[in-house]
């Protein structure tokens, strides 16, 4: 604990951010709270009530509030970068690159500038040291860790980085932004992406990217369904295209490959070949937080379940058959901590 340290603390309006800000008031910490607007035109973000109920925060606190807008960096770094993947036919993960490029990147630099020791988020993470080094952990609440959206985040940030409520549950939060009287005690956790409301990744794609139906191919090449455009799906996917019931049976289908190109997309009944047993994983753009180790577990989604994995330089050997998603991120642990990772290049299942 370092009283009377500066601390900017990322005001989303929300309840997480505020207890963060609160406790660490209550800690002795100069506490200044800062709203990050961000607003793309033709999405639905309610940065205006954002704003309005992250004010309330800071006059309940009675904490100096400033707003930064980073519209245009989000817009360039992480909305446009995404849609330019998302037409390549691969899957990126927005609220990550939003991490790493905005709240621990622009945010976290203007923070710093301003003389902030620290910056806190809202996150359900943790962050360790020990001697040298900054290790970032999962969030004590299992149903609430964010530590998946976190491993794009340098070691030299997460040293400058607070999490007060990561070793909270969700219920205590709440329960604690009642007790002090916070404005916003009761507000509804935010849905949809990251500073664009409350809209699926579906939505924006469609929004963005103009989609026509395709043809749905089964293993053997033959058209048995339609989808509605090549880039809306993922590899594993079972459902949103339509087979014919004369050309296929109306088991469930999994996605097995798909061509942005000729707008196709592969399924088949059987979710995996019959003979695979692992996945050969291949990382670009990696990031490693403190000394790695070989035998790790992984997951490719939010609050997936862990899978046993092996790793070595930058190839990750999952020990079950999975059918990943290229561009999206692949995250490794060890026990509960976050070592980091990478953004998958390739995927290939074997024996």
């Amino acid at each position: 604990m370092e009283k009377g340290k500066k601390v900017f603390v990322g005001l989303s309006g929300g309840v997480d951010s505020a207890v963060s800000a609160a406790l660490l008031q209550k800690n002795g910490y100069d506490v200044t709270g800062v709203f990050i607007k961000i607003q793309i035109p033709g999405y639905p973000c309610p940065a205006a009530q954002d704003r309005i109920d992250a004010m309330r925060v800071a006059a309940h606190l009675k904490i100096p509030f400033f707003e930064i807008d980073l519209s245009k960096e989000y817009e360039q770094e992480v909305f446009r970068s995404s849609l330019s993947e998302f037409k390549k036919g691969r899957t990126p993960n927005p609220d990550t690159l939003c991490n790493q490029k905005i709240k621990f990147g622009v945010f976290f630099d203007f923070c710093r500038s301003k003389g902030a020791d620290f910056v806190a988020t809202g996150h359900y993470a943790q962050i360790k040291k020990q001697s040298s080094s900054t290790f970032l952990f999962s969030g004590l609440d299992p149903n609430k860790d964010q530590s998946y959206f976190l491993w794009m985040v340098p070691e030299t940030v997460l040293r400058h980085t607070m999490f007060p409520i990561g070793s909270m549950q969700k219920s205590q939060v709440r329960a604690y932004a009642e007790k002090i009287g916070l404005p916003n005690f009761d507000r509804p956790d935010s849905q949809g992406l990251c500073f664009l409301g409350d809209i699926s990744i579906e939505e924006m794609i469609k929004n963005e990217i103009p989609q026509t139906s395709g043809e749905v191919l089964s293993k053997e090449g033959k058209v048995i369904g339609l989808h509605e455009g090549a880039a809306l799906y993922t590899m594993g996917q079972r459902h949103g295209f339509t087979l014919d019931t004369k050309m296929a049976h109306t088991t469930p289908h999994f996605i097995i490959g798909k061509n942005i190109n000729d707008n196709t997309i592969v399924v088949s009944e059987d979710k995996f070949p019959k003979n695979a047993a692992r996945t050969h994983v291949e990382l670009e753009d990696i990031n490693w937080i403190g000394p790695t180790t070989k035998e790790v577990t992984a997951r490719y989604r939010y609050r997936q379940k862990l899978i046993p994995a092996t790793l070595e330089g930058s190839t990750v050997t999952l020990h079950e058959p999975h059918y990943v998603p290229l561009g999206q991120s692949l995250v490794l642990y060890d026990k509960e901590r976050c070592l980091g990772g990478g953004v998958i290049s390739s995927a290939k299942l074997a024996l």
